[in-house]
């Protein structure tokens, strides 16, 4: 829980200095870039989270690699941060954390729409319409096949689902039926 919280609070700081900077998907993209390295290199998160290890010598390894990476300046002034406060390794709960927010503040939603079978592409953009129109939001859409649905679909949109899946109604008709 002190994770979320601490997650949320940098990012919502660096969303908005992103937004002043007019750069939040370009911000975005060098944290995950970022990100994406240190998960490849676990040997280097394990380096950069180990109190073991000097801070001077963390920030001579993390300085080499932005360096090597071509990073934004703000990305740059940010990840040190991190590292100075010892939160490098909140890094994944701040990109997720920021990924909520940038979305927020661009007026985007992220459903994801769960199907019994492969829609055909005019489908989904029908279904993805009606998602524009009901939420008034730019709608990006992930679809993922659920063979366990048997037929419908089942949409999430953040916290809410709206569920018209076959096997939802016949779960509903088996309730009323045992209830008699």
């Amino acid at each position: 829980m002190i994770t979320n919280a601490i997650a949320r609070r940098y990012a919502k700081a660096l969303v908005q200095l992103a937004a002043e900077e007019e750069r939040i998907e370009l911000i975005h993209l060098e944290l995950t870039r970022f990100e994406t390295l240190l998960t490849e290199h676990s040997h280097l998160r394990s380096v950069l989270i180990n109190p073991a290890y000097g801070i001077n010598e963390k920030r001579a390894i993390v300085q080499d690699l932005l360096a090597r990476m071509d990073v934004v300046g703000t990305v740059a002034n940010f990840l040190l941060l991190l590292l100075e406060r010892g939160r490098i390794g909140f890094l994944s709960a701040i990109i997720a954390s920021y990924g909520a927010y940038a979305d927020e503040l661009s007026g985007v939603v992220r459903p994801i729409l769960y199907t019994a079978i492969p829609l055909e592409a005019d489908k989904i953009q029908g279904i993805k319409d009606a998602l524009t129109t009901a939420t008034g939001k730019k709608v990006v859409l992930s679809v993922e096949v659920d063979p366990s649905l048997i037929g419908g679909v089942v949409t999430k949109i953040g916290d809410m689902v709206y569920d018209g899946s076959i096997r939802t109604q016949l779960n509903r008709i088996e309730g009323i039926l045992q209830k008699g």
